[in-house]
């Protein structure tokens, strides 16, 4: 560094070096501005990247005639675009597939294949999960206000639903997570009956 200044003189130094600093300011300054800020469209499009998703689950409803919570596990299995399995392993076996809008259950040697909206408190769960792991922001604009806080590494975002039907037994669902993974989801319904569901994601080689 003295070498390259010794040339100069005292005055001549400072300038070039002030210089120096600002276009180095400047430089950093548009950097900065080039980078949009995070928020909902950014969060959107980092989870619309991920084509497929597994995960384990430990779910728990507190239910307000039992005393203790009721809990579950199992595994969470995504395929873009809309494919959704919920396959739950403790206490007993069973299974929930989401395609399109048609919702098959298996219990034992019972299986149901439900219409999504006929039964709102599934379809908020289900749908919730589907839409946010497609990074859908439309599909849950139609049936959610959509509420984000948080920062991308530590997000919350919170689904209060739109539709009388839903809103009747399900006054709010909110996802956490980090970057592009969901970690928990807490749903709330309107009789304050709740579940939360932490989740774990499996990584495949």
């Amino acid at each position: 560094m003295t070498d390259l200044f010794a040339p100069l003189t005292r005055r001549a130094g400072a300038r070039a070096l002030a210089g120096v600093l600002l276009g180095g300011m400047l430089a950093a300054t548009c950097t900065v501005r080039a980078q949009p800020a995070w928020g909902l469209d950014q969060l959107m499009q980092a989870l619309a990247r991920n084509k497929s998703g597994h995960a384990t689950f430990v779910e728990k409803k507190y239910i307000g005639m039992l005393d203790r919570p009721v809990e579950s596990s199992g595994e969470l299995i995504y395929s873009a675009p809309d494919r959704l399995e919920k396959r739950t392993l403790k206490p007993k076996p069973e299974s929930m597939v989401l395609v399109g809008n048609t919702l098959t259950l298996e219990r034992g040697p019972r299986r149901y294949v439900l219409a999504l909206q006929d039964y709102p408190e599934l379809g908020a769960f289900t749908e919730s999960i589907r839409a946010t792991l497609a990074g859908d922001e439309k599909a849950l604009a139609r049936v959610y206000d959509i509420a984000l806080n948080g920062t991308e590494q530590r997000w919350t975002l919170t689904l209060r639903p739109l539709q009388p039907k839903m809103a009747a037994a399900v006054q709010s669902i909110v996802l956490q997570g980090r970057a592009a993974e969901v970690r928990s989801i807490e749903i709330e319904q309107t009789d304050h009956d709740r579940s939360v569901m932490t989740i774990t994601p499996v990584f495949t080689p």
